[in-house]
C-alpha cells in the first residue's frame, strides 16, 4: 500500500499525535477530528471535505499495525529508498521480479511500485510480505478442517442521505465499528430502503477465508418540492382559478436546475399532469421525466369588488351540477 506520498506526508502530523499513540488514543483522536471536518457538518466546505480526506488517509495507515511499520520504516530511511512507477527504467525492482507471473507493466497496475533499498535481505524477505513468510497451513491462510476455510460474517448497517444524493449518486465515507473509513458509491436513482452490499468489507474469516459483506441499508431525507415516482420526479405546481380557467404560461421548478416554461391550457382541472420530458433521475437504466401536478389555488380572502365580480360570475355560469354524474353512479 506504500507510495511516494509516504516521504511526503506526515500522517502523525495530520492528526495530531506524537509516534508512540496508542491505538485506542489513535481512533479517539481521529474520531473526534472526523466529527469537525465530516461533509455533513460542513455543507459547501472544500476545506473542510479536503481536510476530512487527509484525516481519513492518515488514519487509514496509521490504525493498521502491519502498514503503520511499514510508514515508520520508509519514513525513516529517508532519501536512501525510493520507489519507481511501473514501466519505468528503474533496474532489479519488484516488477522486474515478478513480470512475467502477473503482467508486468500492463495495463491495471497503477497500483504497483519497486521499492529498492540498501542492505542484505534474502528472498524470503520479499516473499514473506506476499505469502504470509511462506508458511502455508498458518492462521492467517491456511486450511483447516473438511470444506476449506470459513467465510467471514457479514455486518449490518445504516446511512441517511439527502435527497439530491440519492438522486444524483455519490460516493461517500462511512466510519467502520473499528473507527476506519470506508468510501460507499451511492449510485444514481438509489431509493428509500434500498440495501446496497459492500463485498468483502465484513467481518474477518477466522481460518484465512473470504471476508464477509457489510449490507448497507439505505434512508432518504424527503425533499421539500420534490418527490420521487420511480425515475420520474413529481412536483405540485399551484395555479389560480383564472390560470386555469383562461389559460396561462408558468414557471416549474427542476432538480437543481433552472425553471422550465410550461404551458397551461385553458380549463385545465386540478390533478391534470404535465409531463417535461428527460429532467428526472438519470441512472444507467434510463431517465425519467419531470411530472408536475396542477393544483387550482382557491383564495383564502376576497375583497367586496372581487367577491361581486365572482358573484356575477357564478351566476353567468350554465346550470349545471359537477357532481351529477358521481351521484348517479354511486346510487346504480
Amino acid at each position: 500500500m506504500a507510495s511516494q506520498d509516504w516521504f511526503d506526508k506526515d500522517f502523525y502530523k495530520v492528526l495530531g499525535v506524537s509516534k508512540d499513540v496508542s491505538d485506542a488514543d489513535l481512533k479517539k483522536t481521529y474520531r473526534k477530528l472526523a466529527r469537525k471536518y465530516h461533509p455533513d457538518s460542513n455543507p459547501g466546505d472544500a476545506a473542510a471535505e479536503a481536510k476530512f480526506k487527509e484525516i481519513s488517509e492518515a488514519y487509514s495507515v496509521l490504525s493498521d499495525s502491519e502498514e503503520r511499520a511499514e510508514y515508520d520504516q520508509i519514513r525513516a530511511m529517508g532519501s536512501g529508498a525510493r520507489f519507481t512507477a511501473p514501466g519505468s527504467s528503474g533496474q532489479g525492482g519488484f516488477d522486474d521480479v515478478f513480470g512475467g507471473m502477473f503482467g508486468g507493466g500492463a495495463p491495471g497496475g497503477a497500483r504497483g511500485y519497486t521499492f529498492q533499498q540498501g542492505g542484505n535481505g534474502g528472498f524470503d524477505d520479499v516473499l514473506g510480505g506476499l505469502f504470509g513468510n511462506g508458511r502455508f497451513g498458518s492462521a492467517s491462510g491456511g486450511y483447516r478442517g473438511y470444506g476449506g476455510p470459513t467465510r467471514g460474517r457479514d455486518v449490518t448497517a445504516h446511512t441517511t442521505i439527502d435527497f439530491v444524493t440519492a438522486t444524483k449518486g455519490e460516493t461517500i465515507t462511512l466510519q467502520a465499528s473499528d473507527g476506519k473509513p470506508i468510501k460507499v458509491k451511492i449510485p444514481a436513482g438509489v431509493a428509500d430502503g434500498q440495501k446496497i452490499k459492500l463485498r468483502g468489507k465484513g467481518q474477518p474469516s477466522p481460518d484465512g477465508g473470504e471476508a464477509g459483506d457489510i449490507v448497507l441499508t439505505v434512508s432518504v431525507r424527503k425533499h421539500p418540492v420534490f418527490e420521487r415516482d420511480g425515475l420520474n420526479l413529481r412536483v405540485t405546481v399551484p395555479v389560480t382559478f383564472a390560470e386555469a380557467a383562461l389559460g396561462a404560461t408558468i414557471e416549474v421548478p427542476t432538480l437543481g436546475g433552472d425553471p422550465v416554461k410550461l404551458r397551461v391550457a385553458p380549463g385545465t382541472p386540478s390533478g391534470r399532469v404535465l409531463r417535461v420530458k428527460g429532467r428526472g433521475v438519470q441512472t444507467a437504466k434510463g431517465t425519467g421525466d419531470l411530472l408536475a401536478v396542477v393544483q387550482v389555488a382557491v383564495p383564502s380572502h376576497l375583497s367586496g369588488e372581487a367577491k361581486e365580480a365572482l358573484e356575477a360570475f357564478a351566476a353567468a355560469l350554465p346550470d349545471e351540477n359537477p357532481r351529477e354524474d358521481m351521484l348517479a353512479k354511486a346510487r346504480s
